[in-house]
């Protein structure tokens, strides 16, 4: 039996890019000659409702159905005549459909203005006199948000461009309030979510339909779309999977939920999916099923009695994004900040380095939990291989690898691999700031097409980084942001405050510490998030390690991870959630470093007692670090042209070879003695990305066999210390 399997993303998660889970287990059923289509609902959703005819419905709609407007909304409806003559064209625009709007969309009398525009500054300023693109699209963003903001007034408060109904979703201990949410009439929302999902139901005339959860903010739908076809099509079994049930369902015992699905699959979805359909198809008793959740005799019942091993990461597929509407989507800048815009600007290709995490121990993640601590990399020929089947597939030569915690070597291998074949890719990823990402590591990976990393600075203290068990130091996280943005990639930093025990004094040394690497100039982005303590953690699991304690300890029916604790030791950790944010927000446009901390907070709060020039001074430190034999050695220049010539002096002759090195961007010179510069030319080609690995072992091997002498006086010159700026690298 092979019926035909429809892979679901309820909205909303992305505008710009697919959500990669349903093209990931595309491309495991593909392995098994399985028929699978997939829908992003959330882009044709957004794509029905941001339309001429979506635009003009909506008005109808307030019109009919809202009596009392706010100002903004007022002005909203009376322009609604403007938004909906600009819309497609703005939509068309933002999907690279329509480039030259740019021009009119950044004159001032194009796109109809609401609230949002009040917070433009100097756009000038932001994108440059020459940035229309960039600039035009921070416009078309504001211009949607607009709408959205009176779609939220009027229409329906739970809308949201990234989320539909978050709050629903978060912490939702017992499953009552989303119970009696799904029990009350459709929204204007949901009206376009069904019609949408009934056109797709008639379409593929699936047998099971499987949803993606991976987070709140797509949960309501998930469950919308369940309930539909559980009253219009009972004969389609109904499995989810994702990271919102691998985190927050994992204890579920609410028969309720099985109303509007059959199953819940718990961690890498390979094995459990593959069983699943085997029980469907007639081939396994239920009770042989693997980590799923499914209710019998109106009990909810966890399985795992399958024998079937978990898949390995080589034996998956390669991700498949047909059906996906790839040159639909919708490209938004929000903050005019380039790396933040990565997360919403550009469709990328997802893939995955390595399963799991290489490091596995800080203390606030879910490290007890499969997805993370059963670490497997892949190699980077199948990565490589992975990558053009997908460009072929996709058109698209950008890739955003989904990693936890990208393993530096890995990302090294990869980038040779790359070098080697001679792809045309750029890619970004997340990683730790750990000191294996030296200054020549991160010039291979720019060369290679890295763009960007994203990182946990975390709590920037090193008492709270040691606690939190995160191998670095904040020095050394702003030396090897150095090294990253030194090379020419952005650098984007993940931080926390409300760590347990975390003092006001050091959340403003922390603020501090923020405020000098982005004056460094070593942080190009960052985002704070106040610390929550979850179920699957060393601290949800051991509270009375790290001081704190439980508010509840009782276990809800639905969503159990977010556990609700009180830190005695620490500060009111919400108050300074609003003077962190903005302090950041203007650090990153690269303004307002000289304001005292407290100018961010509008309650007394302690001086800081960081040095005005720590960071600097973390920087300027020399870090003296030997060359190990097995290292390898790269060359990345090109092959440098050798001409010879005889220099007298006092009366002593000798044969000189100048070595000239063209670049992309300069031509550079080395003088060396003959014998020394035609053994260097012909090392540097041996050393290419394109050559088997040579190590300095070798390398130093060579220099003897060829007869010339005192090697380490060659190397330590100021002249072969030259050719590190132009390519040659140590790694």
């Amino acid at each position: 039996m092979n019926a035909p399997i429809l892979l679901i993303t309820p909205p909303f998660t992305q505008l710009n890019t697919p959500y990669p889970a349903t093209a990931y287990i595309k491309g495991f059923l593909n392995t098994k000659n399985r028929t699978a289509f997939q829908a992003d609902l959330g882009i044709e959703v957004i794509l029905a409702l941001f339309s001429k005819q979506g635009l003009t419905d909506l008005f109808n709609y307030i019109q009919i159905n809202s009596k009392s407007l706010s100002p903004n909304a007022q002005r909203i409806v009376a322009l609604k005549n403007d938004y909906i003559q600009t819309i497609d064209a703005v939509i068309a625009f933002l999907q690279g459909k329509y480039p030259t709007l740019s021009h009119l969309i950044c004159q001032e009398d194009f796109l109809p203005e609401a609230a949002r525009f009040a917070q433009i500054a100097d756009l000038d300023w932001a994108f440059g006199v020459m940035g229309m693109q960039d600039k035009a699209k921070h416009l078309a963003t504001l211009y949607l948000e607009d709408i959205s903001d009176l779609i939220m007034e009027c229409v329906d408060p739970h809308f949201g461009f990234s989320r539909y109904a978050e709050r629903l979703g978060r912490s939702a201990n017992q499953f009552d309030e989303l119970y009696n949410a799904l029990n009350q009439d459709y929204t204007y929302i949901d009206k376009l979510l069904i019609k949408i999902l009934e056109a797709r139901i008639l379409t593929v005339q699936p047998t099971l339909v499987a949803m993606s959860i991976p987070f709140p903010g797509n949960l309501y739908s998930a469950f919308r779309c369940g309930q539909w076809l559980k009253r219009h099509h009972p004969h389609i079994k109904i499995a989810v999977g994702g990271g919102y049930p691998n985190t927050e369902l994992r204890s579920i015992s609410d028969p309720r939920v099985f109303d509007f699905w059959d199953f819940i699959t718990l961690d890498d979805g390979e094995a459990p999916f593959e069983n699943l359909l085997e029980h469907l198809d007639g081939k396994r008793p239920i009770a042989l099923l693997k980590r799923t959740f499914t209710r019998i005799d109106g009990k909810v019942e966890y399985i795992n009695n399958s024998f079937t091993k978990d898949y390995k990461q080589a034996n998956v597929g390669t991700p498949d994004y047909s059906d996906l509407w790839l040159d639909q989507y919708i490209s938004v800048i929000e903050v005019a900040n380039p790396m933040h815009r990565l997360w919403s600007d550009g469709r990328w290709n997802k893939l995955t380095m390595a399963h799991g995490c290489y490091w596995g121990k800080c203390t606030f993640c879910d490290i007890s939990l499969d997805y993370i601590k059963n670490y497997e990399p892949l190699t980077a020929q199948l990565l490589c291989d992975r990558m053009e089947i997908m460009i072929a597939q996709t058109g698209q030569n950008g890739f955003h690898f989904v990693d936890e915690a990208a393993p530096p070597a890995l990302m090294r291998a990869l980038s040779l691999e790359i070098l080697r074949r001679k792809l045309v890719v750029s890619w970004w990823t997340n990683i730790r700031f750990e000191k294996s990402f030296t200054r020549d590591l991160c010039r291979l990976l720019k060369s290679a097409g890295c763009i960007a990393v994203s990182g946990g600075l975390e709590v920037a203290s090193d008492r709270l980084l040691a606690l939190i068990e995160k191998g670095v130091t904040v020095a050394q996280v702003a030396q090897v942001a150095r090294h990253f943005t030194e090379s020419g990639m952005l650098v984007h930093a993940y931080l926390m405050y409300g760590f347990p025990t975390q003092t006001a004094q050091e959340t403003i040394d922390s603020l501090e510490m923020v405020r000098q690497m982005f004056e460094n100039g070593v942080l190009q982005s960052g985002f704070w998030h106040q610390f929550a303590m979850t179920a699957h953690s060393p601290i949800g699991l051991s509270p009375e390690k790290f001081g704190v304690q439980k508010q509840h300890a009782t276990i809800g029916t639905f969503a159990n991870n977010d556990i609700e604790h009180v830190d005695p030791k620490g500060a009111v950790h919400e108050a300074y959630s609003y003077g962190l944010k903005k302090s950041l927000l203007n650090y990153m446009h690269g303004l307002c470093f000289e304001f005292p901390l407290q100018d961010w907070f509008d309650f007394k709060v302690p001086r800081t007692k960081i040095p005005k020039n720590y960071i600097a001074n973390a920087l300027e430190a020399v870090i003296l670090a030997e060359t190990k034999p097995t290292a390898k050695m790269v060359w990345l220049g090109s092959q440098p042209i050798v001409e010879h010539s005889v220099k007298t002096k006092k009366g002593k002759t000798t044969s000189i070879a100048t070595l000239t090195f063209h670049s992309k961007t300069a031509t550079n010179t080395l003088q060396l003695p003959a014998a020394q510069g035609d053994w260097l030319a012909q090392q540097l080609m041996q050393m290419s990305p394109h050559a088997p690995i040579r190590t300095f072992q070798d390398f130093q091997k060579a220099y003897d066999l060829a007869n010339l002498t005192h090697f380490e006086d060659f190397w330590t010159q100021k002249n072969i210390h030259s050719l590190n700026e132009w390519g040659l690298l140590t790694l």
